[in-house]
């Protein structure tokens, strides 16, 4: 284990998925170039926008963006979790899947979105996402980057659940990574404290890519992609603009904290 720079990216996606990935490859220079080892895209880095137009890309849309993330892994020499792009669940929906690749062009992991964002919003937006995804049947897994640290996955919306990043924790993840692509009016008062909360609760580092600004409609992201650390501080921030949040991920200082705060020690399942 050692210290190593991690970079959440920060983007504003949208329905031309070859103008996203040329500005995803250009993030990725930008964080490789700056010492990054492992980088994380946000959800939804191909594609943003209209559900039928999702389902009609789908089908190369997956394979695009799989042979995307092993060459941008291979090309650039770091690891990459891809944080979501729809895959094919049927004749009319897709899953919400993330994959993880180490810098040899390896896929360490996948995971396919458990929870469904179905809210409807003060600010008049609707959200159905179970209208068209199909929600994933597996527990995110923990993966094993070589060299660096022990990951778990999640989506966006999982952030809402606290049980998923208990199990994360448990089976030894030490970086919560939660590509999203969260809305405007939620991220701006939840945000940065579910974030925190996931850090502080499980002494973990949480890596959270961000997609940013107005996609298509009235579709528009909160952006601050972060980095923050197991004793809750925001170690970076993107800001509201494309770019990156690039940081140290030191499991020295993890298991410092975790000495600290053995919180995870303390627990009492069987009672709950």
């Amino acid at each position: 284990m050692k210290s190593f720079l991690a970079a959440a990216l920060q983007c504003t996606s949208t329905p031309d998925p070859d103008s996203n990935f040329a500005q995803i490859e250009e993030l990725i220079d930008l964080a490789a170039r700056r010492g990054a080892e492992l980088v994380g895209l946000p959800e939804n880095f191909a594609f943003l926008g209209a559900e039928n137009k999702r389902l009609e890309l789908a089908p190369t849309l997956a394979e695009r963006c799989s042979r995307f993330l092993v060459t941008m892994a291979r090309r650039y020499q770091v690891a990459i979790l891809g944080g979501g792009f729809p895959v094919p669940a049927g004749e009319a929906a897709t899953f919400n899947r993330s994959e993880l690749v180490s810098r040899d062009g390896q896929v360490l992991a996948t995971y396919d979105k458990i929870h469904l964002f179905d809210v409807d919003l003060p600010d008049g937006n609707t959200y159905t996402e179970s209208d068209t995804i199909t929600a994933g049947s597996s527990l995110p897994p923990v993966a094993d980057l070589p060299g660096l640290c022990r990951v778990g996955l999640s989506i966006c919306y999982d952030v809402r659940f606290p049980e998923l990043y208990r199990h994360l924790a448990g089976a030894g993840a030490e970086l919560l990574m939660v590509p999203a692509a969260f809305t405007a009016y939620t991220g701006k008062d939840h945000w940065q404290v579910l974030l925190q909360a996931r850090a502080i609760e499980n002494t973990s580092y949480v890596l959270a890519p961000a997609q940013t600004g107005l996609h298509y409609g009235r579709r528009q992201s909160h952006g601050h992609a972060l980095v923050i650390d197991p004793w809750g501080t925001v170690l970076a921030d993107a800001g509201v603009g494309p770019g990156v949040a690039i940081a140290p991920i030191d499991t020295d200082h993890l298991q410092r904290i975790r000495a600290q705060m053995p919180s995870l020690r303390h627990r009492r399942p069987a009672l709950f």
